[in-house]
């Protein structure tokens, strides 16, 4: 009788503490009074409640299971496991349990609505329209039924469908969760940035500590190519969540875009310390050390990028850069050609490969090169100023006359150019000076001689 009643004032103490929001209190209390009597359904079904509030669905899908095993019939049960089931992705369970809540009370909607969520999921879009509008037939105004068949529109890449089903959403709940991310998501795959940044601004604003949807906002403005927001968001959410480790490297990505290597390089190395593991890290941090001069550690970073992405030319290209730069022309070169031989339009490896050919000595091989790497970017000045430079050297000056008015063409203002221009002329002037008098030199010796 004292083990029954003290069970009692567990469970009303549980009830009082849930009331007030006090979840792990109330855990607590429940759980001392299931030691007593661990076969009353209902207060195993109060259990899992309290664990969906703390966001421990596993535990919680436990003791629903429980609960409906001691009493088969409770509807609400069957439907707060199938939620359960659906929300952790498992669907194909959900949808058993949903059906049996269905051939128990035909009339609830939500049997109907998850299953939208779980068909979704399985790929079984056709289904999951049968269940909307079943759904819709016992109740044409549910939030999350437009949520998820919104959901199944944008899985199928029907963007304004999807839309106009997540705004039905917001119609009928303005505070629906989720519903602006989406519609920002949507907008976004169709290229329409200005209008994902409003609704992703608006969900921030009801969840500003949001770290997940700040993160989306931050890949918004890396692809509208608003580097400094982009920091600025990243900043703030690592500010937010430190172990935040996809952060740390986007974050590193940026400052890299950004021109500030030394920033980069702590982000990423923080990113590293969180997660070794994570993909493209040593192509990011050689090309931070790069940026620093750091040329050995920065190669022995893009050697490591290169065994983790052999078919990546940009871990190639970086690590050629840092033989170069290193004077290991030879190494350097081979890496060049292995990035054409991966992509044989790649302009910056034929003007890289161009310029290992020219310190080589390969003059007309290097050439050939920076031709190449200019037909593939026609508006490369720095390519365009070394051929000049090399077709002056080799004394081809009516190639490099050529070669410097197609550089002024696309730069008309350059004032290297220009100058460049000028020397040419005077280089040019100078050496027919030279076969001149050395021509008038050679006649004389020649009479002196007869």
């Amino acid at each position: 009788m004292n083990d029954w009643y003290e069970a009692e004032s567990r469970v009303e103490k549980a009830h009082q503490l849930a009331e007030s929001r006090q979840w792990p209190e109330a855990l607590s209390e429940i759980d001392a009074a299931l030691d007593i009597n661990p076969d009353h359904s209902t207060w195993q079904a109060h259990r899992g409640y309290i664990l969906d509030q703390l966001d421990r669905f596993d535990e919680a899908i436990e003791a629903y299971r429980i609960s409906a095993t001691l009493d088969p019939g409770d509807v609400d049960v069957l439907m707060a496991l199938g939620v359960d089931l659906a929300r952790t992705l498992r669907c194909e369970e959900a949808n058993e349990v949903l059906e049996q809540a269905e051939r128990l009370d035909p009339e609830i909607e939500a049997s109907y609505c998850y299953r939208i969520l779980t068909y979704t999921e399985l790929g079984d879009h056709e289904k999951a329209e049968e269940m909307f509008y079943l759904a819709q037939q016992i109740k044409d105004d549910c939030p999350v039924c437009f949520y998820h068949i919104g959901g199944s529109l944008a899985a199928r890449g029907l963007f304004d469908r999807a839309i106009y089903c997540w705004n039905r959403t917001l119609d009928i709940d303005p505070t629906y969760r989720g519903a602006k991310q989406s519609i920002a998501l949507a907008y976004r795959e169709l290229g329409k940035l200005d209008r994902a940044r409003e609704y992703f601004l608006a969900e921030i604003r009801e969840d500003p500590g949001n770290v997940d949807l700040l993160f989306d906002v931050a890949e918004l403005e890396i692809e509208a190519k608003n580097p400094t927001r982009a920091a600025s968001k990243l900043q703030q959410i690592v500010e937010l969540e430190p172990d935040y480790a996809q952060a740390h490297f986007s974050l590193g990505e940026v400052l890299l875009d950004l021109d500030k290597p030394v920033e980069a390089l702590e982000a990423l190395r923080t990113a590293h310390e969180l997660d070794p593991e994570m993909p493209r890290l040593d192509l990011r941090m050689g090309q931070a050390l790069f940026g620093l001069a750091k040329y050995a550690d920065a190669a022995r970073h893009l050697a490591a990028a290169h065994r983790e992405e052999p078919h990546n030319d940009s871990a190639l290209l970086a690590w050629g850069g840092c033989l170069l730069r290193l004077e290991a022309v030879n190494e350097a070169a081979h890496k060049f050609k292995k990035v054409l031989d991966l992509d044989s339009a790649c302009p910056q490896g034929h003007h890289n490969l161009a310029v290992c050919r020219f310190l080589q000595g390969r003059y007309d091989d290097g050439l050939t090169h920076l031709n190449k790497a200019i037909e593939l970017n026609p508006r490369d000045l720095i390519a365009m100023h070394k051929s000049v430079l090399v077709l002056m050297h080799t004394r081809r000056w009516a190639e490099a006359r050529v070669m410097i008015d197609r550089a002024i063409d696309v730069d008309p203002n350059d004032p290297a150019l220009q100058e460049l221009r000028n020397r040419m002329w005077k280089l040019r002037v100078w050496a027919n000076v030279k076969r001149v008098q050395a021509w008038i030199k050679g006649i004389f010796s020649r009479r002196q001689s007869s």
